[in-house]
């Protein structure tokens, strides 16, 4: 199930620096982890689709990189960050 219109909204709305801001990591990372929860439904019950599998896994390390440069940046963000998403490190 893609991302609906009203909940990028309301993800922005959380994470974003103003009311129309998509392109700033925190926005990036709570989108990316959106759609990794439902990329990961998807996966317990298709266990053999492996090109979405590439797909989540390519999502996983976008997020992985945003975060380590959150965390170069403004460390105390990136835990805010972690504690609001509920990513364990």
């Amino acid at each position: 199930m893609p991302l609906t219109k009203e909940r990028k909204e309301e993800l922005v709305g959380d994470f974003g620096r103003e009311a129309n801001d998509s392109g700033s990591p925190e926005v990036q990372i709570a989108l990316l982890t959106n759609r990794i929860s439902q990329m990961t439904e998807h996966m317990q019950q298709h266990p053999k689709d492996y090109s979405s599998r590439r797909g989540l896994l390519r999502m996983v390390s976008r997020r992985r990189r945003l975060l380590d440069y959150v965390k170069r940046h403004n460390p105390q963000l990136y835990l805010d960050l972690l504690r609001r998403l509920e990513i364990r490190k």
